[in-house]
Formats: C-alpha cells, sequence, structure tokens
C-alpha cells in the first residue's frame, strides 16, 4: 500500500496537538540535531591525520576547520526566514540532502580545496537543519508545557553530540581513515530523508510581500565579517590586521544597513519589533552571555588538562564528560524546573549556579585534583545548561509562530556569536595575565623569552629547545603563568555570568501556558489531497 492511499484511508486524521505522532517528530528532529552538533566537533580530533594526509598550509588548516563554523553562522538567518516563506520542512530535508552530499565529498577529498569547500557546503547544510528543527519543534508543540519538556530533549541532544564528537571521531581514527568521520552521516541522512518526509509536518510563516533577497545577503555578509574577524581575534592575530579589522568593519556595516532596511521595510524579513518585548531580548543577550563566559572557558580547561596536567586527548575528553552528562540531565529536568519557578528565577538561578562552579575552580593548580574538577564540571554543566535552556524557551515562546524560523535563527545567530566573542575576549584576558610571566623569566635568553610568551604549548618548545637550568626554569614559570592566568579568565568569566543573572531578572515571573493552534501533520495533509489516478 503506498503512503498516498494509506493516507486517503485512514479514518481519523491526527494533527500535531494531539496524539503521539509529536513525540515521533521530536525522535526526527533530534536526530537532525545530533548529526550537525557532532559535525561541528568530530573534526577536531582528526586534524593531524588530515596534516599529514592532505600536506595543507597553514592558512588552509585554518580554513578547513573554520569554514564549517563561519559558514553556518552567516546562513542562519538567511535560512531560517527562508523556512517561514516557502516551509520549515522543506528547508530541513534540502538541508538533508546537501548535508550528505557534502559529508561525501568531504570524505574522499584529495585535496585541501576540496576539503574545504565540502566543509563550506556542510556549513549550508547546517544552517537548513539548525533553525528548521527548533521552528518545526514550536509549531509541533503548541501547548507550552508539552513544548518546554521537548525543548528539555532537544537541548540535552545538543550537549550529547558536542561531546560524542571528539570521542566518535577518535574512535574511527583508530580503526579507518580520516574521511570516515564525515562518512558516518551518509547512512543516518539517507534514513532521516524519507523519514522526515514522511513524518514531519509542513508549515510556513508569514508570506505577506516578497521575501527580502537584499536583506538575506546584507545579513549573511554582515554575520561572516564579524564571525570572521572575531575568531581571528580569538585566536590571536593582531586587531590591527587588515585580515582581522577588514571583515569586523565590512560585517559590522553590513549588519547595522541590515537593521536600517527592515526597520524601513513593510514587510522585514525580521521582526525587529521582537526585541522590543523585553522577555525575547532579554533572553538572546542571556544566551549570547552563556556562551561569551563558557566557550573560551572550554578552551583553557581543555589546555589546562592537557599541557598542565600532562593528561592524553582522550582522558581529557572523559575529564569533561560529567559536563556533559550534566548537561543532558539538566535539559530533561527543566521543563519541571521552568513550570516549578518560572523563567526568571530558572535562568538567573542557572546563572549563579554557573558562576559558583567557576568560582569554584579557581582552586586549580599545577596538580591534579580529580575530585575538585569532578564537582565544578557536573556543576558547570547543570548550571550552564540550565540557564541556556531557560532562555531558549522563553525566546520561542515569546517569539510569534509565524516568525518561528526568524526567532530560531536569532537563537542560533546569538549562540555563534556569544561563543565567538567568548574565545576573543577569555583568550585575550588570559593571553594578558599569562604573558609578563615567561616574558620575564630569569636566565632565559630574550628571544626565546619572547616566544615562550605566546602559548604555553610554544613556551614547552622552546624550553625542550633551550634544554638545561634554564629550560627548566622557563617550563615551571611559563606553567605557573598559565596556572595564574587561568585563575584571572576564571574570574572574569564570574563576572560575566553574573551580569547574566542580574539580565535575567527581566523574564517574566512565571510560566505562562496558553495552547495555540495545532500545525496539521503529513497524515492530514496527504489527507485531503485527491486519490492520485491510477
Amino acid at each position: 500500500m503506498s503512503p498516498t492511499t494509506a493516507a486517503v484511508a485512514a479514518p481519523s486524521p491526527r494533527t500535531a496537538g494531539a496524539g503521539a505522532n509529536r513525540w515521533v517528530v521530536l525522535v526526527v528532529l533530534c536526530v537532525s540535531l545530533l548529526l550537525v552538533a557532532i559535525d561541528a566537533t568530530v573534526l577536531h580530533v582528526a586534524v593531524p591525520a588530515v596534516t599529514e594526509d592532505l600536506r595543507p598550509g597553514a592558512i588552509e588548516l585554518l580554513w578547513i576547520v573554520d569554514t564549517y563554523p563561519l559558514v553556518c553562522a552567516a546562513l542562519l538567518i538567511l535560512f531560517g526566514t527562508l523556512g517561514d516563506r516557502v516551509g520549515r520542512r522543506r528547508i530541513l530535508l534540502l538541508g538533508y540532502g546537501l548535508f550528505g552530499v557534502a559529508s561525501a565529498l568531504a570524505a574522499l577529498a584529495q585535496n585541501p580545496l576540496t576539503l574545504i569547500l565540502a566543509r563550506g557546503l556542510l556549513g549550508v547544510g547546517g544552517a537548513m537543519i539548525m533553525p528548521a528543527t527548533l521552528s518545526l519543534l514550536r509549531q509541533v508543540f503548541p501547548d507550552r508545557r508539552e513544548r518546554a519538556l521537548a525543548i528539555g530533549v532537544w537541548s540535552a541532544v545538543a550537549a550529547v553530540g558536542a561531546a560524542v564528537g571528539p570521542l566518535l571521531g577518535g574512535f574511527l581514527l583508530e580503526h579507518f581513515w580520516w574521511g570516515s568521520v564525515f562518512l558516518v552521516n551518509i547512512p543516518l541522512m539517507l534514513v532521516s530523508l524519507p523519514v522526515g518526509r514522511l513524518l514531519l509536518p509542513e508549515s510556513t510563516g508569514e508570506r505577506d510581500g516578497p521575501w527580502d533577497v537584499a536583506g538575506a545577503l546584507m545579513a549573511a555578509g554582515g554575520m561572516f565579517g564579524a564571525v570572521l574577524g572575531v575568531k581571528r581575534l580569538g585566536g590571536g592575530e593582531d586587531a590591527l590586521s587588515p585580515l582581522t579589522l577588514v571583515p569586523l568593519l565590512v560585517g559590522a556595516v553590513l549588519l547595522a544597513a541590515f537593521v536600517r532596511r527592515q526597520r524601513r521595510r513593510p514587510h522585514p524579513l525580521v521582526d525587529l519589533g521582537m526585541f522590543a518585548r523585553p522577555a525575547f531580548s532579554t533572553s538572546v543577550g542571556c544566551i549570547v552571555l552563556a556562551m561569551l563566559a563558557l566557550v573560551g572557558l572550554e578552551l583553557i580547561a581543555a589546555q589546562y588538562l592537557q599541557l598542565v596536567l600532562g593528561l592524553s586527548p582522550l582522558q581529557t575528553g572523559l575529564r569533561l564528560l560529567p559536563l556533559t552528562f550534566a548537561a543532558m540531565a539538566a535539559g530533561l529536568a527543566g521543563a519541571r524546573m521552568l513550570r516549578r519557578f518560572g523563567p526568571r528565577r530558572m535562568v538567573c538561578a542557572g546563572f549563579c549556579l554557573t558562576a559558583a562552579a567557576v568560582l569554584s575552580l579557581t582552586a586549580m593548580g599545577g596538580r591534579d585534583d580529580a575530585r575538585l574538577l569532578l564537582a565544578g564540571f557536573v556543576l558547570l554543566g547543570f548550571g550552564l545548561e540550565t540557564t541556556l535552556f531557560g532562555a531558549y524557551e522563553s525566546m520561542l515562546s515569546e517569539a510569534p509562530a509565524a516568525r518561528a524560523g526568524g526567532a530560531a535563527a536569532i537563537g542560533e545567530t546569538s549562540y555563534q556569536l556569544g561563543a565567538g566573542i567568548g574565545i576573543a575576549l577569555l583568550g585575550t584576558v588570559m593571553n594578558a595575565a599569562y604573558a609578563p610571566g615567561p616574558a620575564a623569566a630569569h636566565g632565559v635568553p630574550a628571544g626565546a623569552a619572547r616566544e615562550a610568551s605566546h602559548s604555553l604549548g610554544e613556551a614547552y618548545e622552546v624550553s625542550d629547545r633551550i634544554g638545561g637550568p634554564a629550560g627548566e626554569v622557563l617550563r615551571r614559570v611559563a606553567r605557573d603563568s598559565f596556572v595564574h592566568g587561568l585563575h584571572v579568565t576564571l574570574l572574569v568569566s564570574a563576572g560575566l555570568l553574573l551580569l547574566g543573572a542580574v539580565m535575567a531578572l527581566r523574564l517574566p515571573r512565571v510560566m505562562t501556558c496558553e495552547e495555540e493552534a495545532p500545525v496539521e501533520l503529513p497524515v492530514q495533509r496527504e489527507a485531503e489531497r485527491p486519490p492520485v489516478p491510477a
């Protein structure tokens, strides 16, 4: 029996607001998110193997790593709002197909340029998938209480994907070649395409007026320039370098022009009026601050575990797993906490708990304290996920259902932008606190001391090269300076988190639950079509 015949024969069509279908839809959407989240981190462990095989230059290697997040962040608003216009399911399924094709191209790449282009296509597919999953979830769960539970599951899956990526990549690299980290996406996409087409509901937003193509391109170019400039700052590049300054200025000009254009259009691409709602604008600000405080901190913590404590990459990943498990638990418990405490207290408490975890980690020193790290990472994961869950749920619930794609894109863009700014800001704080120590190391040649002041990894290389007592002094001073810099960075991060807690006081006190009109599931949509002639 064909799907069309089965649909016509169905005696009682169901909607997304009733029955178990919406939970099946949630599973499909979570699988989509899992693939994108894994792909964002799975390449990190494969970089040495890619370097050995393809022999990319320094600039090519940088683009191999950064093209995916850059392209994805730049196109989130474009595809989020396009989904509101032409159909969110349609954009999601196109994203599935493109993601699968790009994964095959990346896995079989024979040169750096092909891999960079494939990573760019993966970024396009990810930008199609990410806002579509969140906006469909907003439509499929019209009841806010159920939607809160669904968002909790969705966010827990995101946490799993981010953690599983490096572990999966490490496992595959031990048994296969580096292309296998991309090839694993293909069978999952081959399953997701037909299942998504069969089970996911189609939904659209407002279609008044033409879609603002020029505005979409302005947003994409502006975000690309801004994120590229911020990433270069986070990588320690000179802020006055043309390669850093020009993207930042062009990005800022394009984004300013985009905002001005949207304010003047009768049917804007992004309804900036949503930011006039305190709950929406505050939620977006909380997402930016939470990511700003965390992402740079995570990178520095990974360096601490490997360079100061001497753990292997696999041991480092295992040490960070409690953070992921705690985030999963917070996501699954988030709906109940939101109903009981309300958005204001939940997000504020999440920020305060995360700040307490960060402050507790200032007790880290040159020796391994496994209990301290375990407790700190568990509190960090639970507090951060509580914050992000409450902020995302409030943002989506405050946005009109017709603008769900645009709202989801704004949330994801805030996430990416906060992460990029966090790496740049906290990386700058870390370098400022670390550099004076190695630069003034006693008995070390001035040139070697200046080189060692760039990073702890370079300091270790320099100390091994010069050897002797001077090398030992440099290694000890650099390690102590790194720990000092880590403490300063933690204090700055805690201050940002407490600022977020103050900001969260503008959120609603209670969770208001008003059920909206449900969207039709595919079963009902097919049932209304005439039978296909034999």
